[in-house]
């Protein structure tokens, strides 16, 4: 049977072991995994940890947690990251001793940056020398493993006994799920795990090993934060870095309306407040838009529910000028500040900090606020845009407005989204309609992320969809034959422009600065000659794939058959061929030396 909490999946079913009176550590180390209430394990297979896959298997049946195999490393921790992002808890990922940490690091770095728990497991060894195979057992087998990942971990153990090894996962679990929250790693020796135990040991009761509730500010600051946010004359609210709980999203709504204050949101954290609410005051980006700007100079008071680089866009704002907004920051990120990641960004201004999670500050300011008047007139809605000709060539803003129209009322998540897309496209109205980007810019995280969040939304009812670039899509393909192999469904529309066209955009750049040919931009970006056949890749490991799709008719008649075959279960790719081109806030945001 499936977890109760997690959607099913397809499972290789082992045989059954006969009963034996033998005990072995990595038994009682899964034994923890399922105390844990870990629904799944993601790992490409690693001798290092042989004694933990046998376990899993033969000990616990290959459930509670069932094991998903990967073909890279790095897709184990960035399903393990997509599925944390849509469920709000970690999963595990396995990689094998130093060469396997390796390889997976990139996608912990996504992690850490995207501040979200996922559990990595390890393996060395044997640390005791005597007992290494030669050669192989010595290669992989580092003095200080975790070493390799500390700078962007918040914690990790090589624990030496099975009751060390309790106590590391229960704390890792622990650490991982404590805001700020990020990945954790345990590193278990090879030989600890292939040792008998001279009895079974009992599991610890994980209840009393949880994170602790959400940290809270003082009556007398929220009471201050209270006052000036009600005596404002124009309150801006960031809504930045918060969670995909409903109720936190209602909070954030009512403390807007009674505030009567504007907000704005980012593209790169996934949605934190309607998009259509006359209060948004404009679409969403990677930066500031000209609206943008102008909303947050001209506020005088400015909350900043944990807004991901708060310094950069105040700076944005204000041209580099003193910020003249009174700034209130409500986060614990700095908890996770180190001296080796530069990702906390520049330092901001505050005037008064409350040092909370977003949700908890929210709901004790909605306690304390008194309301503003009158109401700041609706936003103006865009003009429906005309009608795409039949052989049109494709863009972003039209693959969005055609997957818009044949999704109808059926509620989607967008797992991920290029960076060619722009903030006005589509209207979030749920914590759940827009999950954000990857983090730490790690190109190729975008297939392993969208199936993990495909997995954790199996079940839910909504439509699961991941525009992601070629570029991305090409770095992480392997990761779809996880998605057939697991049977977890989903729509992925690459938005193929056949460039690393980000990159162009740089080159324009220096040609300009330097007084030379612009025309040069595309040498060295260039995905062609020979173009790649995307959808081939997707078949080629039992997904379905269309494409090359080039004009406007064409991807309409596709996309309904598309999205039924993922009601009916099937893993779907969709090569696009779009046309260059960035929304002006974005191609602002990377020519700026500022």
């Amino acid at each position: 049977m499936p977890h109760a909490d997690a959607p099913s999946v397809r499972r290789d079913i082992p045989a059954p072991s006969a009963p034996s009176a033998t005990h072995w550590c990595s038994d009682a180390i899964a034994d923890t995994l399922r105390a844990l209430d870990i629904p799944y394990v993601l790992l490409n297979p690693g001798a290092s940890f042989r004694g933990l896959h046998d376990s899993i298997v033969n000990h616990l049946g290959n459930e509670k947690p069932q094991m998903i195999v990967v073909l890279h490393e790095e897709h184990a921790v960035a399903i393990a990251h997509g599925y944390a992002k849509v469920a709000g808890k970690p999963l595990a990922a396995i990689l094998h001793s130093n060469v396997g940490l390796m390889h997976g690091s990139m996608a912990i770095f996504d992690a850490w940056v995207d501040r979200v728990p996922v559990i990595v497991l390890g393996a060395t060894g044997p640390v005791d020398a005597a007992k290494r195979r030669p050669w192989i057992d010595w290669i992989h087998t580092a003095q200080d493993q975790a070493a390799l990942v500390r700078p962007f971990i918040k914690w990790d153990a090589q624990p030496a006994s099975i009751g060390a090894a309790h106590e590391a996962l229960l704390r890792a679990n622990q650490i991982a799920t404590t805001a700020p929250q990020g990945p954790v790693y345990v590193c278990f020796d090879a030989a600890l795990q292939e040792s008998r135990l001279p009895e079974a040991v009992t599991p610890p009761k994980v209840a009393r090993y949880r994170a602790p509730p959400p940290a809270q500010p003082s009556d007398a600051v929220i009471r201050q934060a209270a006052a000036l946010l009600s005596q404002a004359r124009k309150p801006v609210i960031l809504a930045g870095r918060v969670s995909r709980d409903e109720a936190g999203w209602q909070q954030r709504v009512k403390l807007a309306e009674t505030l009567n204050a504007q907000v704005l949101t980012d593209l790169k954290v996934g949605c934190a407040f309607p998009t259509d609410h006359p209060l948004h005051a404009a679409p969403s980006g990677h930066f500031l838009n000209d609206t943008a700007r102008q909303v947050l100079r001209d506020a005088d008071v400015v909350l900043s529910l944990d807004w991901l680089d708060l310094s950069g866009t105040l700076n944005q704002a204000w041209a580099g000028q003193p910020v003249g907004s009174t700034v209130i920051q409500v986060s614990v990120d700095h908890y996770s500040h180190n001296g080796w990641s530069m990702d906390h960004q520049g330092l901001p201004p505050v005037d008064l900090f409350l040092l909370s999670e977003p949700e908890a500050a929210v709901a004790l300011l909605n306690q304390q606020v008194q309301a503003r008047l009158p109401a700041a007139p609706a936003r103006p809605k865009a003009a429906p845009a005309a009608a795409p000709a039949p052989q049109e060539a494709l863009t972003v803003p039209l693959v969005a407005r055609l997957l818009r129209q044949a999704v109808g009322h059926d509620e989607v998540c967008l797992m991920r989204l290029p960076l060619s897309w722009s903030g006005d496209l589509w209207d979030f109205r749920h914590p759940l309609d827009f999950l954000g980007y990857d983090g730490g810019g790690g190109i190729g995280s975008g297939p392993g992320m969208a199936i993990g969040s495909a997995l954790a939304l199996k079940g839910s009812g909504r439509l699961p969809v991941a525009l992601i670039g070629d570029g991305d899509y090409m770095m992480g393909v392997n990761a779809l034959w996880t998605a057939a192999n697991a049977q977890i469904p989903m729509l992925m529309l690459v938005c193929n422009n056949r460039s690393f066209f980000n990159d162009e955009l740089h080159q324009e750049r220096m040609a300009r600065e330097r007084g030379r040919p612009v025309e040069n931009r595309w040498i060295g970006q260039r995905i062609a000659n020979p173009e790649l056949d995307l959808a081939s890749m997707a078949r080629a490991q039992g997904l379905i794939g269309h494409g090359p799709i080039e004009d406007a008719s064409a991807l309409a008649r596709l996309l309904p058959e598309a999205i039924a075959a993922v009601k009916a279960g099937a893993a779907v790719v969709i090569d696009a061929v779009v046309q260059t081109g960035y929304s002006p806030a974005m191609t602002a945001g990377l020519t700026r030396a500022d």
